[in-house]
């Protein structure tokens, strides 16, 4: 399971904690005793067959609840000792989480907290993690969630004071049809729409420009563009905090700037949540008077 989460055994065997020719050699000798090819191998990647697939399938929600009955010894220590796992956006972990996981470390000290940035929507058990955070509207079904980071977040749109200086200030939305945006695509391939909303008012559009990045793994490269004079951006308020504090982006559209609500933590319902988790969700609460419910679709 280590190795086909990875995608390979060098990676596999970090996230285990064991050898890579270890675990090669266990893969060897179970593949021997099924008789059958569990993981394609190429000199880049390894990646489940049918037959490997199927039992990941099977194998992850069991050895779950061995290692759930396992953690219940933990209730049995002076303060709680393991891993957790988060799947998290790449927005969640520049914006949310470098308020929360420092605090949360010094707090519990025998807890390791492993956090993977991902932009795709994934399963997070099938993934191998403890819990996630989405949007409201990403959310799982038959899931729990708990708020988690700032309440309300909105997008700001912005460009530099050369940009504008050159092209003039737009006044409405529909303007950025006429300007250089810098745009961001989703892992799906799905191009991200612009969103604006006054007085009820709301007003998408998907305009053009002479920047495309990939939605978290590249907008560093967007916002180093906007600063440069390339075009204009939309994004976070608080991922271009900085620039528009220090003068280097000028706001574009603010009474135009939409709020929505912030991100939160899901976790299954299904099966009982280890110590680790347990004690982040406990930490996370202190900091919101928010009650965990239900996921919605």
């Amino acid at each position: 399971m280590a190795v086909a989460r990875a995608g390979g055994f060098r990676e596999g065997a970090r996230a285990a904690g064991a050898s890579a020719s270890g675990l090669s050699e266990a893969v060897r000798r179970l593949e021997a005793e099924l008789g059958v090819r569990l993981l394609h191998r190429t000199t880049r990647t390894v990646r489940p067959t049918e037959a490997g697939a199927r039992l990941l399938e099977r194998l992850g929600p069991a050895l779950g609840e061995v290692e759930a009955a396992l953690d219940v010894v933990n209730s049995f220590r002076d303060r709680p000792a393991g891993a957790l796992r988060l799947n998290v956006p790449v927005s969640a972990a520049r914006l949310v989480l470098p308020r929360i996981v420092p605090p949360f470390l010094a707090a519990y000290p025998d807890i390791k907290v492993e956090v993977i940035a991902d932009d795709s929507f994934v399963d997070v058990l099938a993934a191998g993690c403890d819990a996630g955070i989405r949007y409201d509207e990403r959310l799982e079904a038959d899931m729990i969630a708990v708020p988690i980071g700032p309440r309300v977040q909105r997008f700001a749109t912005a460009a530099s004071p050369a940009y504008l200086r050159r092209h003039g200030r737009p006044q409405h939305p529909r303007d950025l049809m006429d300007h250089a945006c810098l745009r961001g695509r989703f892992a799906s391939g799905t191009m991200m729409v612009w969103e604006f909303e006054r007085d009820r008012e709301v007003v998408r559009i998907n305009p053009e420009g002479p920047l495309l990045v990939s939605v978290g793994a590249a907008t560093d490269l967007a916002v180093d563009a906007a600063v440069a004079g390339t075009g204009i951006i939309t994004l976070f308020e608080d991922w271009l905090r900085p620039h528009l504090d220090s003068g280097a982006l000028e706001p574009v559209l603010e009474p135009w700037w939409q709020s929505f609500s912030g991100p939160f933590l899901y976790y299954s319902g299904r099966q009982l949540v280890p110590a680790p988790l347990r004690a982040f969700i406990d930490f996370i609460k202190s900091a919101h008077a928010g009650v965990a419910e239900p996921a919605r679709r």
